[in-house]
């Protein structure tokens, strides 16, 4: 039986949120992100830098877009989707190091994150269900 530390490790090792993934863009860190939607959700926005790749395409694409051994985050719609899962999946059966992104594009939006479109990349206001605009105080 698994332990909860080890749970939450796994979970931690497989999953990522908007946070850490904006913060391992900006650091400059090499993660790929793949957009798993269809085209039509592509047309409308996605995470900045992203790869639009089908679920169904991986297993032939990836091999020659993705450099193998890339850390890979995979992201569909939203957390009622479940081509993001898929995706990963692909990925897995690749040897890829792959992580889904929890929350999908629509927490990405949501939280305030960086947009691009056919207009470039943009923001959208922040959700004040997922996130509180930060407020600088003087110490």
């Amino acid at each position: 039986m698994i332990d909860r530390e080890d749970f939450f490790a796994a979970k931690l090792a497989y999953e990522t949120d908007g946070s850490d993934l904006y913060t391992a863009q900006k650091a400059g860190e090499a993660v790929v992100v793949i957009d798993v939607r269809t085209d039509e959700a592509w047309a409308q926005g996605r995470i900045p830098g992203a790869v639009h790749m089908h679920y169904r395409e991986i297993s032939e694409r990836a091999p020659k877009e993705v450099p193998e051994g890339s850390e890979v985050v995979v992201y569909c719609w939203s957390p009622g989707c479940n081509a993001g899962a898929k995706g990963a999946l692909e990925f897995a059966k690749l040897g890829y190091p792959v992580r889904e992104l929890i929350g999908g594009f629509e927490y990405w939006v949501r939280e305030g994150y960086p947009v691009e479109d056919h207009d470039g990349v943009h923001r959208r206001p922040i959700d004040p269900l997922t996130g509180v605009p930060r407020i600088r105080t003087r110490p």
